[in-house]
């Protein structure tokens, strides 16, 4: 008798900006997940965000009982939700990652400060690659005013209260020519939203 290999339990398809967290947590708990990353440097331009995660679960679906996609919507209008309904994958709720670190006290952050521009550890550690580079501001330096002049401040959605990546984030600031502040927001509202995904994998 042949018989069918049962599909692998769980496939998590990741932001490479929120890798590392899902990794950590993932570990922490003892959870079970093959990962299949799709770069950060795709935030610059959302339709290869909805193509990448189409071509994953294309590929991936059939070979797991459940498939997360670790994205919010991350700008790509819907687009990503209508891939995930046609797979039958399910994703981060929120709009980004941002409001995935922060859960609902990102509504009442952004109506404080509805100019800042946000930062997290990811982008912080890669700032010359992911910001600097994407945008261009090397070649062309004059840019930067154009790019951010909307803004009045930085805010940092830290997830690890580390020392080198603090002094970094003054220094992006200053880059910026905008006052600093600091939301200490951790990993737990990620670490419950794949909890609650997670929850009907055996």
């Amino acid at each position: 008798m042949i018989t069918t290999p049962r599909p692998a339990p769980l496939a998590l398809v990741v932001c490479g900006a929120l890798a590392a967290e899902v990794r950590r947590i993932l570990a922490q708990r003892g959870w079970q997940a093959d990962l299949y990353g799709v770069p950060a440097t795709y935030h610059m331009r959302p339709p290869s965000i909805v193509a990448a995660v189409d071509e994953h679960l294309e590929r991936i679906r059939d070979h797991y009982r459940k498939v997360i996609v670790v994205y919010g919507d991350c700008g790509t209008a819907g687009h990503l939700d209508r891939v995930l309904e046609r797979h039958r994958a399910e994703r981060l709720a929120g709009e980004h990652c941002y409001e995935v670190f922060c859960g609902p006290r990102f509504s009442a952050l952004t109506k404080r400060r509805p100019t800042t521009y946000f930062l997290t550890d990811f982008l912080v550690r890669n700032w010359e690659e992911v910001v600097v580079r994407e945008m261009g501001l090397g070649r062309a330096p004059s840019l930067k005013g154009k790019l951010f002049a909307g803004f009045t401040s930085v805010t940092f959605l830290r997830q690890d209260p580390d020392t080198d990546l603090m002094r970094k984030a003054e220094g992006i600031a200053a880059y910026l020519g905008l006052p600093l502040e600091v939301e200490d927001v951790g990993t737990s509202e990620l670490e419950s939203q794949l909890e609650r995904l997670l929850s009907d994998v055996e």
